[in-house]
């Protein structure tokens, strides 16, 4: 049934738009979306809409729906449309406030529009008008619409940054950005001089480096957030004015699972077979957690449509943020006549990207989130049930282009009960220590005084500030040291920094140069379908029996000997592109290193001396032999097990004692990126934590011991 929204109130918040005052270009103005998916949770599933801006007739579409054995239909709904503020409107309120928040639906046109709308109105006449984006897929995918919108090549009036890639050029005027980019840049300039206006895009998500910008340039006219909460934004930054774009949906039927799925991966697959075999016109798009769950939902598409005969063509098409530019670029080709597709998605689907002709959603009812993990130590990605405010963000992608309906492999019980209304905000359940670096480079105190609109629990605060104390980047009294300032100039994890800044000391620098930048690439190796043996067989050409990290050297040197020749990685199942942009890394790594005046060396064929350098960095993450083939942390007693990728698995040599990059948490705890190390270097390293023991007498080494542990 169709249920109507009352007219929104005036848009303005009762302030006079001034149209004739001079416009001071120079007050940098910082724009913030937000997302309707509060409304969405406010509302149930009744959902605003989107069209391009400019449109102003659109026409209420009656419902249809599937009947399915495994589902129920639950409700179908329907929002009248309403005439988009022209732009003229929003420069006005633009102008008059330094600080707005603006409500828009995902798909409304705010990204790629608002942008374009700062810079024909001459905002770029006196600085860059920047765009945040909370994932580089989005940045990237972003830059690249707009560019081809305007009519210039990719990086020069449009350009993006992320980590470790920059696209511009001097010429650039648009500039979109991971918000970890411009957290970076307000440390080498905190007044942001060089930007006339800032869009914070999909603030909503609240990801850990919006969160912290909202307290750093809450000064400097921020604007943020959720449309659920955009009250508390507002109130955050001083009652800010909230400026809305609305818009409209096609009805959306929302159909539950009528039992809870074991297997939401098989279901998913069943779901997905079921819609494309029914004949009904629309493309499919399916949420799953991470890359893995992905990748088998769609070979396993694939597999069961060639098993039928006449099936009809279905392109199945996978993306996630790991996933190579042209791969990803697939999903926003139209397909060719009488070919569905069938994209297969993480989160980045819910709002960071916009793929026309959806009409069916399948939705896993689960998502990867980061969380710091206390047994572990550190940061984990795991599977978490999704909040209902994402549930309700997924069904929405089908209602866009014409009436759609969501399949929710849950059941509403599920949906009512045990989900959350929204998603906890990053910054209250991840590691902080990069956050605690770089608010104590800005010459932040106290960090438990921060301006956080949701502050950290005190306890992530305090071990964050532990963990930087441990790596000498922080003093007895919890002040920046020198290792500590040095540390926060490169965009790495602080570990990786600290053993870059030792390796100058150790005189392997160079080594360890290249070690950093593949631990910063992932998935070097591949391992093709059928063919896994025979990579397996080449990899171990490469392995260092007592070092992972050798390994990757090892690998990099082989490259760099054969010229770094794609046919070499392609014959050695080593993803080109990935050993690429290990380059462009170690380029990059390779300046800051250059500006800060380390040296770089080469230990030449010691790498013992790389080994204790790795050491240097992650004693506190070490682990000790405990029967065959099983280890235990040192420090905690926590089972450890070698992933069977390592080049120490199964190789017949089992050190005593070994530290590892990470650990991954799947069917165990498994280690990844694996180093054996003495003994001796444990104790000498991490005095804090280790003791040697030796018949009988134990020699403690000195140095601050707040925990000291015998090993």
């Amino acid at each position: 049934m169709g249920i109507k929204k009352k007219e929104e109130e005036d848009v303005c918040g009762g302030k006079p738009v001034g149209e004739d005052g001079k416009v001071d270009y120079r007050c940098a103005v910082f724009v913030c979306w937000v997302s309707t998916q509060s409304l969405h949770a406010s509302y149930g599933s009744r959902f605003y809409s989107y069209f391009p801006l400019g449109v102003s007739i659109f026409h209420l579409l009656c419902r249809r729906s599937i009947q399915t054995s495994l589902f129920f239909s639950f409700k179908s709904t329907i929002l009248d449309g309403r005439l988009l503020p022209d732009r003229h409107s929003f420069l006005a309120i633009y102008r008059d406030n330094n600080i707005v928040i603006v409500v828009g639906e995902t798909g409304s046109g705010k990204t790629t529009q608002l942008t374009q709308y700062l810079h024909e109105d001459g905002y770029t006449s006196y600085g860059m008008v920047g765009c945040t984006q909370p994932r580089r897929v989005a940045a990237m995918s972003v830059a690249k619409r707009v560019s081809e919108e305007i009519g210039s090549n990719l990086g020069d009036e449009v350009g993006y940054a992320i980590r470790f890639e920059d696209c511009t050029s001097e010429k650039t005027l648009i500039k979109y950005m991971t918000d970890g980019i411009l957290l970076r840049e307000s440390l080498r300039e905190s007044d942001l001089d060089h930007y006339s206006a800032v869009i914070m895009d999909e603030a909503h998500e609240r990801s850990l480096n919006t969160d912290v910008l909202f307290g750093l340039l809450h000064l400097k006219l921020i604007v943020t957030s959720a449309t659920m909460d955009s009250d508390k934004f507002a109130a955050f930054f001083g009652n800010v004015p909230i400026f809305h774009i609305p818009g409209r949906t096609f009805p959306v039927d929302i159909l539950f699972s009528k039992t809870p799925q074991e297997d939401y991966v098989e279901a998913a697959v069943k779901q997905a077979l079921q819609i494309h075999l029914s004949g009904l016109m629309g493309d499919i798009l399916i949420f799953m957690p991470g890359q893995e769950d992905i990748e088998v939902t769609s070979d396993q598409i694939v597999e069961r449509l060639e098993e039928l005969e006449n099936a009809p063509a279905l392109a199945v098409l996978p993306i996630y943020s790991q996933l190579p530019s042209d791969l990803q670029a697939k999903i926003f080709q139209k397909a060719p006549d009488g070919v569905r597709k069938c994209i297969v998605a993480t989160n980045i689907a819910e709002t960071s990207l916009t793929v026309d002709g959806i009409m069916f959603v399948v939705d896993s009812g689960y998502c990867k989130l980061k969380v710091f993990n206390p047994r572990i130590g550190m940061d984990a990605l795991q599977v978490f049930p999704i909040s209902q405010a994402n549930a309700n963000q997924r069904s929405g992608r089908a209602g866009r282009t014409g009436p759609g309906q969501c399949y929710r492999l849950y059941t509403q019980s599920a949906y009512k009960n045990e989900m959350l209304t929204t998603t906890i905000p990053e910054i209250q359940r991840t590691n902080l220590a990069n956050v605690v670096l770089l608010l104590k480079s800005l010459g932040v105190q106290d960090l438990l005084l921060f301006h956080f609109m949701d502050p950290p629990p005190e306890d992530n605060m305090l071990n964050s500030m532990y963990q930087l104390w441990i790596l000498g980047a922080l003093d007895n009294t919890g002040a920046l040291t020198p290792t500590g300032r040095l540390m926060v100039e490169f965009p790495l994890d602080p570990a990786l920094s600290k053993m870059l800044i030792v390796s100058c000391d150790m005189c392997c620098s160079a080594d360890i140069l290249i070690i950093v930048s593949m631990l910063s690439v992932p998935a070097i190796f591949y391992r093709p379908k059928g063919r896994e043996e025979e990579s397996d067989q080449v990899r171990e050409k490469f392995s260092v029996p007592e070092s992972d990290h050798l390994t990757y050297l090892n690998v990099y040197m082989q490259w760099k000997n054969n010229n770094y020749s794609s046919i070499w990685c392609n014959d050695h199942f080593i993803h080109t592109k990935a050993m690429r942009k290990v380059r462009e890394v170690r380029s990059q790594l390779k300046d800051i290193m250059v500006q800060q005046k380390m040296n770089l060396v080469s230990c030449g064929s010691d790498w013992d001396i790389i080994r204790k350098c790795i050491c240097a960095a992650y004693f506190h993450q070490a682990a000790k032999l405990k029967g065959i083939g099983e280890y235990v942390n040192v420090r905690t007693g926590m089972p450890c097990h070698l992933h069977p990728t390592s080049s120490l698995f199964g190789m017949g040599y089992t050190p005593d004692y070994i530290i590892y990059h990470e650990l991954v948490m799947t069917t165990k705890e498994y280690m990844q990126c694996v180093t054996a190390v003495d003994g001796e270097w444990l104790a000498e390293l991490g005095p804090m934590f280790y003791s040697v023991k030796q018949a009988g007498k134990t020699f403690l080494t000195s140095g601050p011991s707040r925990r000291d542990k015998k090993k």
